[in-house]
């Protein structure tokens, strides 16, 4: 039925979050941020929390890719507090700095969600025609393809950079129709983001197959095609 599959790839097939994690604590040492927080957790929680509002802000269009580069990390370091019991003021330049270390230490990590790389060479193995589709920078995306190992896994690598466009818009998905040269009837998209991934992709006219990785504390509101909790069940799948 399917000819093409679009495949997200962070958090569906690379484990951008246990990632992020781990060089986000190794990022918190490389600065001494000890020296501002009472321990790593606040920090980590307080970077969460603004990342998380800033690539929803980025993915619907509403603030550039500069901007968020410097924001998600401003607005965690000035909840520090310095020697004089003051908050910090971290200027642009070094927030940059810590984007850049931080970015660094991301895209040398090699963590995948489990049963990734067994769906990619299942996938490969069946015929079908693979397309990367992802919101993620260009010099970070390929970098962690390449450190992961699934640099090869792929027909075509489609990033919002390239399109002008971010999922969830259609502009992104009429790009990746371009690109790969499939018909939205014959495709499915794969993704663990319900509103970039599978909003996005129904309104291009898509199928969809949803991971939903965190069904216990989200339940899918609308119709999908498929609904998935683990990697494998997309093998018994398709």
């Amino acid at each position: 039925m399917y000819k093409t599959l679009f495949i997200d790839f962070d958090d569906t097939l690379y484990d951008t979050r246990g990632n992020a994690e781990l060089s986000l604590k190794e990022t918190f040492d490389h600065f001494h941020f000890d020296r501002y927080f009472p321990n790593f957790e606040a920090f980590s929680v307080s970077y969460w929390k603004t990342n998380v509002e800033l690539w929803d802000a980025y993915a619907k269009g509403d603030i550039e890719r500069d901007y968020l580069m410097v924001e998600r990390f401003r607005r965690p370091i000035a909840d520090g507090i310095d020697e004089n019991g003051s908050h910090l003021s971290p200027t642009k330049e070094f927030c940059l700095q810590v984007s850049d270390v931080f970015l660094d230490f991301c895209a040398n990590k090699p963590g995948l969600v489990d049963g990734a790389r067994e769906l990619m060479t299942y996938l490969r193995e069946k015929g079908y025609r693979l397309y990367m589709c992802s919101n993620g920078f260009h010099e970070v995306q390929y970098r962690k393809l390449r450190s992961c190992g699934l640099s090869d896994a792929f027909d075509g690598i489609i990033l919002s950079e390239d399109a002008g466009a971010n999922k969830p818009s259609l502009d992104y998905f009429n790009y990746a129709f371009r690109v790969s040269g499939a018909s939205p009837s014959e495709t499915l998209m794969i993704g663990d983001n319900y509103v970039t991934d599978i909003k996005g992709a129904q309104s291009a006219g898509l199928h969809v197959m949803f991971f939903n990785r965190h069904p216990l504390t989200f339940s899918t509101p609308d119709f999908v095609d498929y609904e998935i909790h683990s990697l494998k069940e997309a093998m018994n799948i398709l």
